[in-house]
């Protein structure tokens, strides 16, 4: 039986490298971590992981094209990032934790 896959979309290498150490751990085999939504979205032209934890923040923009695509795949989701919560969530993020 093989892992389940976990895709990591982070631009800071220390916290990138934190999650997959942690979820590694946890069971996971790790795509990623990718820097930027192009990376991402890149890999995500030939595959879908199982599962994806997402920085909304990104070196070349937000993650919204990502979180877009795995809602599109039903492919679950969570997003880590340090920016302050707001209740006026771009569609992509509603419901996600």
């Amino acid at each position: 039986m093989s892992a389940p896959c976990c895709m990591i979309v982070e631009d800071q290498a220390l916290i990138g490298m934190s999650l997959e150490a942690f979820l590694e751990d946890a069971g996971f085999s790790i795509a990623g971590p990718f820097p930027s939504c192009a990376d991402a979205l890149a890999w995500l032209e030939h595959n879908t992981p199982e599962v994806a934890v997402l920085d909304v923040s990104l070196r070349d923009g937000t993650a919204l094209p990502i979180a877009h695509a795995l809602k599109e795949r039903n492919t679950p989701f969570a997003v880590y990032t340090g920016l302050p919560f707001t209740t006026s969530l771009p569609d992509e993020l509603q419901d996600v934790p």
